[in-house]
This record gives structure tokens, C-alpha cells and sequence, in this order.
């Protein structure tokens, strides 16, 4: 039988920065793969100074839609925008924008997730923990949806009208971008000699920062350059010579050749720790 892996993502781009050389890993062992993007990233900065242009800003929408098709290109997966608006960061005690997603109830928020489930039938959903990963509004929604989402596709008296009832069967959150790989990284380079911009980094980590217990590393090193290029095909959001992009890819690749998950909800038996998202799922019935 062939898996079905749906990711749950916030925005165009998120995809490519959190566990996208898994997605291109499953994809070319012959999973199906599908990303869901709640939004369409309509009130984002441009934060490639290279892109920072006002007919660039002027059509963002449109340019993020045909980035987000070329990163979907490049990693072979498909890819499905759930239709919500943008909410913005808004700066502290400022109000979320009137129609966005972060303020849109919860069962009109999940509606068009349920469908898709119902209709694609994953067997694995993956998306961000609690905290969204970090504090935006539009990740923190996104955690809330996917779990309510997860839970009511296979109720058929919940959300009548999006087709037939389907459960799938493990939920996962990212456990992308954790101090421990931080600093494994900046340990890394650091011991071969080599400059690390990572310190700074390091030094403001809030000291009561939660950890997302790891239960499942996925290795796809050899899919770091996939995923490379398609948080490039965002090139509104990928400066090439600053942040992410800087660090030695051979140095990662040695030091974290893995993405990792935390195993949050599951149907079937599968004792962790797991090195695969479809562990506990051979011979399951489609």
C-alpha cells in the first residue's frame, strides 16, 4: 500500500524551514505527501533585502503563491492553501487584524482541514507543538486547528458536509530548531576551526525555554540540499548569505544528520524512540 504523510504549516515557506528534507525523503520513497498551508502569507515581511522592492511588496500575494509552487515543485509533494488570511505578528497590545486567521473560530478554522483530511486520508499528520515553534499567531492557530482536525475526521457526526469520515492514525509535532540542535551545530564548527554566528544565539536562549521531548529522528541528510533549494524558491524570505543558509552543510550533516519529531498522538502501537514517521504501520489496512 502506499503511506500518506499531510504537514500543516502556517505559511508559505514554513514547509521548506521545518522538516522539509523529510517531506522530500518520503516523497521519493514513493510516499504520498501533501502540504497544507493555512495561509497565504499575505502579510509577511520581505526579508530578502535583494527582494525588497516595491513592486515586489505591491504583488507579495501573488509572488509567495508561485514561490510556494516551486518549493512544492522541488520537493515533489503536493500541496493544497486551506484559503485564510494572513494575520501578521502585531507588536505587543496591538490587536490581530479583523478577519484573519488567529481570530476565525475554531471549527470555521478547521473546516476546509477536516475536508482535506477526510478527502486525501493521511495516515500520518505532522505540524507545530503548543507554542506553534514560536510565538506568531498564525502557528500557535495552526497547532490548534491540526489537533482539532486530527480528532474530528474520523467522527461522522463532527463536521457534517466534508465528506467521509477518516482517522488518521499518528500526530506529530516539529521539533525543529531546538537548543540542542543550535548548539550542536555551533559545537561543530567550532571544533573544526570554523566561525559560528550561532554564539549569540545561544547566549539569549531564554533559560526557562520548554524542550519538545524528541521521540522520533527521521535521518534525511542526504536530502539537506533539497531542502536548501526549496527554502530558496522563497526568495522573498531566504536572504542566500545570512542566517540559516550560512552554516557548513557538511558540518550539519555530521553533527544532526536527522529532523525530529515529537510523537503526540497514536492509534497503533509503536514503542519509542522511532527513526520513521510510519513506524507501527506495516500491514494497516487503507
Amino acid at each position: 500500500m502506499t503511506f500518506r504523510l499531510l504537514s500543516v504549516h502556517a505559511h508559505p515557506d514554513d514547509e521548506s524551514s521545518k522538516g522539509a528534507a523529510t517531506l522530500a525523503r518520503y516523497a521519493a520513497e514513493g510516499v504520498d505527501v501533501m502540504v497544507a498551508t493555512c495561509t497565504g502569507g499575505e502579510r509577511g515581511d520581505v526579508l530578502n533585502p535583494a527582494m525588497d522592492r516595491p513592486d515586489v511588496r505591491a504583488d507579495l500575494p501573488a509572488i509567495r503563491r508561485a514561490e510556494m509552487e516551486a518549493a512544492r515543485a522541488i520537493l515533489g509533494v503536493r500541496h493544497r492553501f486551506l484559503g485564510f488570511t494572513d494575520s501578521g505578528l502585531p507588536g505587543e497590545g496591538e490587536p490581530l487584524p479583523d478577519g484573519c486567521f488567529a481570530v476565525t473560530p475554531l471549527a470555521d478554522a478547521a473546516r476546509p482541514l477536516v475536508e482535506l483530511m477526510r478527502g486525501f486520508r493521511p495516515h500520518v499528520v505532522v505540524t507545530y507543538d503548543e507554542t506553534g515553534g514560536y510565538p506568531h499567531p498564525d502557528h500557535v492557530r495552526t497547532h490548534e486547528v491540526t489537533v482539532e482536525a486530527f480528532d474530528a475526521s474520523g467522527d461522522p457526526a463532527r463536521y457534517p458536509g466534508t465528506g467521509r469520515p477518516w482517522r488518521p492514525l499518528k500526530l506529530y509535532y516539529q521539533g525543529a530548531f531546538s537548543r540542542r540542535w543550535f548548539q550542536a551545530l555551533h559545537d561543530g564548527m567550532t571544533g573544526r576551526g570554523l566561525a559560528s554566528e550561532i554564539g549569540p544565539i545561544l547566549e539569549g536562549w531564554p533559560s526557562d525555554a520548554p524542550e519538545l521531548g524528541i521521540t522520533t529522528r527521521v535521518r534525511c541528510a542526504e536530502y539537506f540540499a533539497v531542502r536548501d533549494r526549496a527554502l530558496l524558491a522563497h526568495a522573498t524570505q531566504i536572504d542566500p548569505g545570512a542566517g540559516f543558509m550560512t552554516h557548513p552543510r557538511d558540518v550539519e550533516r555530521d553533527v544532526w544528520p536527522t529532523e525530529d519529531y515529537h510523537l503526540a498522538r497514536s492509534h497503533v502501537a509503536s514503542p519509542t524512540p522511532e527513526t520513521d514517521l510510519f513506524a507501527g504501520l506495516a500491514g494497516i489496512a487503507d
